[in-house]
């Protein structure tokens, strides 16, 4: 057989509270079948092969994206590496932390869609944050290694993103309003330029002197730090609980920190914790106070601290990269529901699949609010490995559990989308027709593997309808 493979130029763009920056990767792609079999595309090798400045995120006031400086930034990178936005075939746009929460972010993202042949773009809520994060930092691949439950704090400027994985799947999420850039200060002058809101809150519960137009000083910062760094310990299970604790929660805390045994730290605060320079001010933030206090709290203490492959670029994508497959003869879909395009994955844990349809309706529940922003659900393909050979009963088991947990997706009226690894999509979609309403549309396909963090595309059928072509877009961390 003939060894067939393409290379892909492929961008990342991360918007952050704190930084944006582009990363450009080559993505080499292969087909491993055979010349009489259907393609079965696979990446062989992913290489980082530019990296850009890392800027402030360009704002205009504390409530817009400075959308044109953006799109300069961009043209200039680009440039700077040679290349056009047309020879761009793929990539993916995330817009984190605060920024995500800005009048403008939709309209950036829109804008800079056009910097790519195929984008994922997306406004990743706090807890997809934490997840991107986590993979990038290289957790994920660290807990396949280790045996009990790592965490990832990824502290950027505005928020400080958590994800626990255990023997490389995602088990829980969590994120607070604990950042560097909380407390920004003139770096000539040291005038204090901004307080976020919730700081202010405890300033005035502490009856701290520190105002907008005050010149900063440690001595002022050191009790705002401390209070943060307790909390960054709390949420891990270690510590005397902060009375602040609930008040910096963004959305929701771990379920259950104690069982966190290690600690990975990723984003711009992690750089800062191994700081050795004597200033504490050229930032212009609390970022290196932040981090060097926290390398001295009980946490570092109490809990195993692990290297992580990235810091600050963590959250960058090095490419939305496509991994082709088809899905045939067991499959069951609604066709007038097709294609489906950049639907985010859920992928349920083996441990999820294995409970009673009640519980495993309310851990599907549980992760769906992962993909929750500005209060709104979009469309999840719902992922699972199944069984080889699954009896009626479990086929049955399986069906209600799904029905039951995805009924958020569905209720609005969208389809149900499921995607297996074992040969089973026919007997479950069969069966998941019987709990849902009469004629709602299903799609349900097998043996193709998805992650969380991945984004899938469905085509229409093919090969009279007994094949769908199948697109997982990996988002591929450097």
């Amino acid at each position: 057989m003939e060894k067939q493979e393409d290379t892909l130029l492929t961008v990342g763009i991360d918007l952050g509270t704190s930084t944006t920056q582009l990363i450009l990767s080559e993505i080499t792609v292969e087909n491993f079948a055979s010349a009489f079999t259907v393609p079965r595309i696979e990446i062989s090798d992913k290489k980082v092969i530019y990296r850009s400045e890392i800027i402030f995120t360009p704002l205009i006031n504390q409530q817009i994206i400075d959308e044109i400086a953006i799109k300069e930034f961009v043209a200039n990178e680009y440039h700077k590496a040679g290349i056009s936005k047309d020879d761009i075939q793929m990539g993916a746009v995330i817009i984190t932390g605060e920024t995500a929460r800005k009048q403008n972010s939709e309209k950036v993202l829109q804008a800079l869609s056009g910097y790519a042949g195929d984008f994922v773009v997306a406004t990743a809520g706090p807890d997809l944050e934490s997840i991107i994060a986590g993979k990038g930092a290289g957790t994920e691949a660290l807990s396949k290694a280790y045996s009990g439950c790592i965490v990832n704090y990824d502290i950027g400027g505005g928020t400080s993103n958590l994800a626990v994985f255990k023997n490389g799947d995602v088990v829980d999420t969590a994120c607070f309003d604990i950042g560097g850039r909380l407390i920004k200060y003139d770096v000539d002058t040291k005038k204090i330029l901004y307080i976020a809101p919730k700081i202010e809150a405890i300033i005035s519960e502490e009856n701290l002197s520190i105002h907008v137009g005050d010149i900063v000083t440690i001595e002022k910062l050191e009790p705002i730090i401390s209070i943060l760094v307790q909390v960054l310990a709390n949420a891990s299970g270690v510590g005397e609980k902060s009375i602040y604790y609930d008040l910096l929660i963004t959305n929701h805390g771990l379920s259950n920190p104690e069982a966190v045994s290690s600690v990975t730290f990723s984003g711009g605060v992690a750089d800062c914790i191994n700081d050795v320079d004597s200033s504490w001010d050229r930032y212009g933030d609390i970022g290196l106070l932040l981090g060097r206090s926290l390398k001295e709290s009980i946490l570092f203490k109490e809990r195993q601290i692990l290297k992580t492959e990235e810091t600050i670029r963590a959250t960058v994508v090095g490419a939305g990269s496509h991994t082709a497959d088809v899905s045939g003869s067991t499959i069951s879909y609604t066709e007038d529901t097709l294609p489906v395009k950049n639907i985010p994955v859920l992928r349920l844990t083996l441990e999820d699949e294995l409970l009673a349809p009640e519980e495993m309706s309310k851990r599907i529940q549980n992760k769906l609010e992962w993909f929750v922003s500005d209060g709104e659900l979009p469309l999840i393909a719902l992922a699972l490995q199944g069984e080889k050979a699954p009896s009626f009963k479990e086929i049955q088991r399986y069906a209600e559990g799904i029905a039951l947990g995805m009924k958020p997706i569905w209720t609005m009226g969208k389809p149900l989308l499921v995607i297996i690894e074992s040969d089973m999509a026919k007997a479950l979609g069969n069966s998941l027709f019987t709990y849902l309403p009469e004629g709602h549309p299903i799609i349900c396909v097998d043996s193709i593997q998805a992650k969380n963090g991945d984004y899938v595309d469905i085509g229409m059928p093919v090969a009279g309808g007994a094949v769908l072509p199948v697109i997982i877009k990996t988002l591929v961390f450097n």
